[in-house]
C-alpha cells in the first residue's frame, strides 16, 4: 500500500469505512491536521461514498447514479485511501487485519487511532422468500438495480395480454414506511406514471403499488396530520399503503400479508429499517445489546462501565452515541445521515485536539427538521408543528440536499441535472444490460474448433 510523506514519529490513523461519517472525517482531517502531524488512511470497499438520500431520485431517474456518489480519491488527496476490507480490529495491540483487494492474502496493520465507521447494512427479518426475491435500498448498485426491474418490467409487459403474468410484472412492492420506505414508494410511482406515455397497450389501471408497514402510521418523524396527507396524496396517485400489516411470505414472489391479502410480484423493495454492520463483531471494541459500538457524547469508544478506550472513535450507524438534545431514540442518536455528517466532522476535530492536547467537545445537535421528495413536484417538509406539503416542500427538499452533498463538483452535477431533466425530461434509459457486459462478444466470437 502506498503511504502519503509524514514524519516518521507522527500518528497513524486507520478510518474503517468510507460513507458519510468515516468520508467526512477524513476530509476534515485534512483541513484541520498541520504537514506530518498524523498519517491518516481510510479503507473502503468501494472507491466512493453513496449520497442516500438521493437513491429514491437515482430510481426515479431524476438523478443520474453516478452523481449520488462521491469519489474518494478525487477529495481525499492526503489521506492513504485503500480499496479493501477490514475485517478484524485487536484494538489491545493496536492491529487492524485488512483483506486489501487484488491481494490473495490478508495483512496487518498497525495503528495509533482506529476510527470505526463502518455504517450499516439493511435490518430483516426472517420471513420465508424476503432474503432470495427483495432488494434493499441502501446503495447506489441498488438503486440502479430497482430502476432497471422497473423499466424492464413495463417492456416485458407490453408484449404480453392482460392477465396473470403481466400482473405480476406490473406489481411493486416496498416494505417499510419509514422516511426511505415512503420516498423510495413515492418515487417509484412517479417513474411508472411517467413511463406510461411511451407504453400504449399499457393503461394506469394495469400498474399496482403496495406499500406494507406493521404500524399503525408511516413517517414518525412528522406529524400525524402529515403523515395522513401523504398517504392521501399517495393513493390519489394509484399507490395503496398497508398500515397495520406484516409481510409474512414473499415465497416465490408471491406477497402474503397478515390481513389475508395475497398477490404477486416481481420488484419487492426492503426498507423496514438498519443495524450496525455486523463486522463489529469481529472487533474487542465494547458493543451494546443491538450490536452498536459504544461512545462517549465526544465521540470516543467506551466501555461498558463508561471509561473512555484510548486511541478508539466511532460515529454514525455504527455507534450508540448519546443524544445529548433529547431527540433521540432510547437515548441516542438515530441513524441518518444529518448526524453521521455532523458527527464526522466534529470528530475529525475532536481527534486533532486530542493529538495536540487540547480539549474535545461532545456531539449535540438538535434536528432541522424532516423533509422528503415524494415525486416531481411532491414533498413534505415538517419541523415541530409547522408542517408544509405540495410543490414548496418539494422545492426545500431538492435545495436541502442539492446543498447538502459534499464539494461544489458534485453540487454541480446534481444541481445541472435537475434542470436538463426539466428542461429535456427524465432519461428512461434501462441499463440492465450491462450486467452481462461480455454477453454480445461471447455469442459470436469465433472458437477454435474441437
Amino acid at each position: 500500500m502506498s503511504s502519503k510523506s509524514t514524519s516518521a514519529a507522527a500518528p497513524k490513523i486507520l478510518i474503517v469505512g468510507g460513507g458519510y461519517a468515516g468520508f467526512y472525517t477524513a476530509w476534515k482531517l485534512e483541513k484541520f491536521l498541520g504537514k506530518g502531524e498524523a498519517e491518516v488512511t481510510m479503507v473502503d470497499p468501494l472507491p466512493y461514498m453513496t449520497y442516500q438520500p438521493f437513491l429514491p431520485e437515482v430510481v426515479a431517474g431524476s438523478i443520474e447514479a453516478r452523481h449520488a456518489v462521491v469519489s474518494h480519491r478525487r477529495h481525499l488527496r492526503k489521506t492513504n485511501v485503500v480499496n479493501g476490507k477490514v475485517t478484524n480490529i485487536d484494538h489491545k495491540k493496536k492491529v487492524a487485519t485488512i483483506e486489501y483487494a487484488g491481494v490473495k492474502a490478508a495483512q496487518k496493520f498497525n495503528y495509533d487511532i482506529v476510527v470505526v465507521t463502518a455504517g450499516a447494512v439493511s435490518r430483516t427479518f426472517p420471513i420465508p422468500g424476503v432474503a432470495e426475491q427483495a432488494i434493499g435500498l441502501k446503495n447506489i448498485e441498488e438503486a440502479v438495480e430497482v430502476r432497471n426491474r422497473i423499466l424492464t418490467n413495463f417492456d416485458k409487459a407490453a408484449n404480453l395480454p392482460a392477465g396473470a403474468a403481466r400482473d405480476r410484472l406490473l406489481t411493486f412492492v416496498v416494505v417499510g414506511g419509514g422516511f426511505a420506505g415512503i420516498e423510495a414508494f413515492a418515487e417509484m410511482r412517479s417513474l411508472a406514471s411517467y413511463l406510461l406515455r411511451y407504453y400504449p397497450t399499457l393503461t394506469f389501471d394495469d400498474v399496482k403499488f403496495h406499500l406494507i408497514e406493521a404500524m399503525g402510521r408511516i413517517m414518525p418523524e412528522v406529524s400525524q396530520a402529515t403523515s395522513e396527507w401523504v398517504i392521501a396524496n399517495l393513493d390519489r396517485r394509484g399507490a395503496k399503503i398497508h398500515l397495520n400489516t406484516q409481510l409474512q411470505s414473499a415465497v416465490g414472489g408471491k406477497v402474503e400479508l397478515s390481513t389475508g391479502e395475497s398477490f404477486e410480484s416481481d420488484v419487492i423493495v426492503w426498507t423496514a429499517g438498519v443495524m450496525a454492520h455486523p463486522y463489529v463483531r469481529n472487533t474487542d471494541l465494547p458493543l451494546e445489546e443491538r450490536g452498536r459500538i459504544m461512545a462517549h457524547p465526544s465521540l470516543r469508544v467506551v466501555n461498558a462501565e463508561g471509561k473512555i478506550i484510548d486511541g478508539a472513535w466511532t460515529a454514525g450507524d455504527v455507534s450508540a452515541v448519546p443524544d445529548l438534545s433529547g431527540f433521540g431514540v432510547g437515548g441516542f442518536c438515530v441513524p441518518n445521515a444529518q448526524h453521521a455528517v455532523r458527527q464526522g466532522k466534529l470528530m475529525a476535530k475532536n481527534i486533532v485536539a486530542s493529538i495536540r492536547g487540547e480539549g474535545v467537545k461532545d456531539y449535540f445537535h438538535k434536528p432541522l427538521g424532516a423533509v422528503a421528495g415524494l415525486g416531481i413536484g411532491v414533498g413534505v417538509f415538517q419541523y415541530k408543528k409547522l408542517g408544509i406539503k405540495g410543490l414548496l416542500a418539494w422545492f426545500m427538499h431538492r435545495g436541502y440536499h442539492g446543498l447538502a452533498m459534499p464539494s461544489w463538483e458534485r453540487k454541480i452535477r446534481v444541481i445541472s441535472g435537475w434542470i436538463w431533466n426539466f428542461l429535456l425530461r427524465r432519461d428512461i434509459v434501462s441499463t440492465a444490460a450491462m450486467q452481462a457486459p461480455r454477453l454480445a462478444f461471447e455469442t459470436w466470437a469465433s472458437k477454435p474448433k474441437k
